[in-house]
């Protein structure tokens, strides 16, 4: 389940991070990627044990945990590894799919759901690519949204033409493991909340919460 989050960030939030990205300093992207993405990886990071990097990353995990569509489609356990990539002209991404564990130092945690967020809009090429079982979708969103997409998707990031592409992208080890039931649980919160919004609190609305709220129960971990 692929997931757009128009605006993820405000203006305020969003002209805090360019601003101070302008002036940060970036490494090879490579340092954090795994063996098997190293020679696919061609852009620049912000050195990620910074306390820079700890303020930005800060601002994005605050974003995200109030935001209700990510918090019901994600379920969220835990959001880790935030990272804020630069690809100036001629820089890409190529195929690959992320790690399943990241971490370090005995603490690692699972990457279920991916997201990027986009800092910028003023550049060409550097598409997100997500690729399917017969078909691909590119996709480049407004400067403060958001993509949210399986981490076990093959994915990547088409080369730069013009200007410089900014974006945070991060990692979630979610309360469901499973995505399709990821999915069954959000179309029934969704309807749930339908409901509610048309009728309030009815019998059907009941019955569809003590179903969620087992669902739950039984699929949670």
């Amino acid at each position: 389940m692929l997931i757009r989050i128009p605006d993820l960030l405000t203006a305020a939030d969003l002209q805090q991070i360019t601003e101070t990205l302008a002036q940060a300093e970036f490494v090879d992207g490579k340092l954090s990627a795994g063996w098997h993405a190293q020679p696919v990886k061609h852009n620049q990071q912000l050195q990620a044990a910074t306390p820079t990097a700890a303020s930005l990353k800060a601002i994005v995990h605050q974003a995200l945990d109030r935001h209700p569509l990510f918090q019901c489609a994600v379920r969220p356990r835990l959001i880790h590894s935030i990272l804020f990539s630069c690809y100036a002209v001629g820089m890409t991404y190529g195929r690959h799919t992320d790690n399943a564990f990241m971490g370090s130092q005995g603490s690692f945690w699972r990457s279920d759901v991916s997201f990027t967020v986009f800092l910028n809009d003023d550049y060409e090429g550097g598409e997100l690519v997500i690729e399917g079982v017969d078909d691909e979708q590119a996709y480049k969103l407004n400067a403060g949204s958001a993509l949210v997409y399986p981490s076990s998707t093959l994915h990547r990031v088409d080369p730069v033409t013009q200007g410089t592409r900014l974006v945070a992208v991060g990692w979630v080890q979610s309360l469901i493991r499973d995505p399709a039931q990821r999915e069954l649980l959000f179309e029934l919160e969704t309807v749930r909340r339908s409901l509610f919004a048309q009728a309030g609190k009815t019998t059907e609305f009941d019955l569809l919460s003590k179903s969620v709220t087992n669902l739950l129960r039984m699929w949670g971990e």
